[in-house]
């Protein structure tokens, strides 16, 4: 599979929610890349429309953390790459187990 998308999120100790949505294409991207990010109400609404379009969601407060100070459409860092590949690695296994069932 060439590419990937999730979405990780959290519920601080405010109890507001935070979002930040990933996409990986290896034949466009060198990196995955942060395609939205948010809190609030807007957290709410990434991940209800990953849930609705059958994104990936995971629940990774430090990862939704560090992921919120990049920009949109930022690739990650590379001090990232670890964590980042443990979620697309999530998504793959995923994709692959809905292959199967389908």
């Amino acid at each position: 599979m060439d590419g990937g998308r999730g979405t990780a999120m959290k519920n601080s100790d405010e109890d507001v929610t935070k979002a930040a949505a990933i996409e990986y294409d290896s034949a466009h991207d060198a990196a995955p890349r942060v395609t939205a990010k948010g809190r609030g109400s807007i957290a709410e609404k990434i991940v209800g429309l990953a849930m609705e379009h059958d994104v990936p969601v995971r629940k990774d407060p430090a990862l939704v953390e560090v992921l919120s100070r990049l920009d949109i459409n930022e690739t990650i860092p590379p001090e990232l790459y670890r964590a980042v590949a443990e979620i697309l690695t999530f998504i793959y296994s995923l994709n692959e187990r809905r292959r199967h069932e389908g």
